[in-house]
């Protein structure tokens, strides 16, 4: 287990990550990583780019096609 102290950065708040916690999630400067809730307390992994990617697609079919998407969903 690592302890981490939260440090201010401009407006907002961080926290460094040591050298081998990197290693172990395999993601270097300048990766994304995501922060998930779960049922024990938050889960870290590396971020899927090719599912982001996915997702940012879902949304914009979702926000310039969401009248059709509408009537779809009344049938």
């Amino acid at each position: 287990m690592h302890t981490l102290k939260i440090h201010k950065i401009g407006d907002s708040h961080g926290v460094v990550l040591p050298k081998e916690v990197l290693a172990r999630l395999g993601v270097g400067e300048g990766d994304m990583i995501c922060l998930a809730e779960a049922p024990d307390g938050f889960r870290l992994t590396p971020a899927n780019k090719e599912f982001a990617e996915q997702v940012q697609a879902a949304d914009t079919i979702m926000h310039d096609d969401r009248g059709l998407l509408r009537e779809l969903a009344k049938r």
